[in-house]
């Protein structure tokens, strides 16, 4: 689901003229579904729910849409059987926040998200893909997803050409970050498959061809 900023707010005037503080209000999940119903948020717009904010998401560039597709074809031949591969599709964290990560992967099997998104209990990793949309994976979703006691999750930073791994929740932060830009890595769910750095990052720009 996607929209500009629908996040309500109002300003009163004080009596000495001076402005009151903004007063913000978080929209549940609820509220954020009735919003599309109502029309309120298009089909084509590209929005998710992050904390009771409806937030716009970046566009998705060429490097961006490649490393995805790496991704997702890695992921589907490795966890064959073994994980549900979901694509930038939503994951329910609590009532205020729904985001949709590039990539998660899921316990199977299918049939057990056909009437609900998945839940944090349901994740063993997300990835996000970030060029431009770096600064906000880290601060404004990384949080979040260490706050739902999310496992591990990955960013893939296309620009430096580095994947940083988050592990171990602490409150809304994680204790282990590692930063790759060579060897590999393996999930916490799937230490046995560990995956080329340059097979999810791909050539670089240097050694492509003409």
């Amino acid at each position: 689901m996607s929209t500009r900023s629908a996040v309500a707010g109002s300003e009163q005037t004080g009596g000495a003229g001076q402005a009151a503080p903004l007063t913000r209000r978080r929209f549940n999940v609820d509220d954020y579904y009735a919003m599309a119903r109502a029309g309120i948020l298009g089909e084509d717009e590209r929005v998710e729910l992050l904390d009771g904010e409806v937030v716009e998401m970046t566009p998705i560039g060429i490097r961006h849409a490649a490393c995805v597709d790496r991704l997702t074809d890695s992921f589907t031949r490795r966890f064959a059987g073994r994980a549900i591969v979901r694509v930038q599709n939503p994951v329910r964290l609590d009532g205020y926040c729904e985001p949709e990560p590039d990539v998660t992967l899921l316990r199977p099997p299918l049939d057990r998200y056909a009437d609900a998104h998945p839940a944090p209990e349901d994740v063993l990793l997300i990835v996000e893909v970030a060029d431009t949309s770096l600064r906000r994976d880290r601060v404004g979703k990384l949080p979040l997803y260490a706050g739902a006691g999310i496992a591990e999750v990955w960013i893939v930073n296309v620009e430096d050409r580095e994947i940083e791994v988050y592990r171990e929740t602490v409150g809304a932060r994680y204790a282990k970050v590692q930063r790759l830009r060579q060897g590999s890595v393996a999930p916490l769910a799937f230490p046995d498959e560990a995956i080329e750095i340059e097979e999810i990052l791909g050539p670089a720009p240097s050694a492509s061809p003409a």
